[in-house]
């Protein structure tokens, strides 16, 4: 199985390579992102988001019986 190269700006909050179109995302807009470990996918937004300049607000949620983080573009 092959799982590629994770870049600067994918999420492997469990070891698996989740890819956001961070391009597309506008403020007020939001992603949910399943995963186990909430906690190391918050981190990793809120450095991707750093990074871009951007203000979020990060939630651990479940959505649809799936237990992961949801994270909102505020700025």
């Amino acid at each position: 199985m092959v799982r590629g190269v994770v870049r600067t700006f994918d999420l492997c909050p469990d070891g698996i390579r989740i890819i956001v179109p961070w391009h597309k995302i506008a403020v007020g807009m939001s992603v949910f992102v399943p995963c186990l470990d909430a906690p190391k996918a918050i981190d990793e937004f809120e450095k991707i988001a750093s990074s871009r300049g951007w203000y979020i607000d990060a939630r651990i949620v479940i959505h649809k019986e799936k237990y992961g983080v949801r994270i909102w573009r505020i700025m």
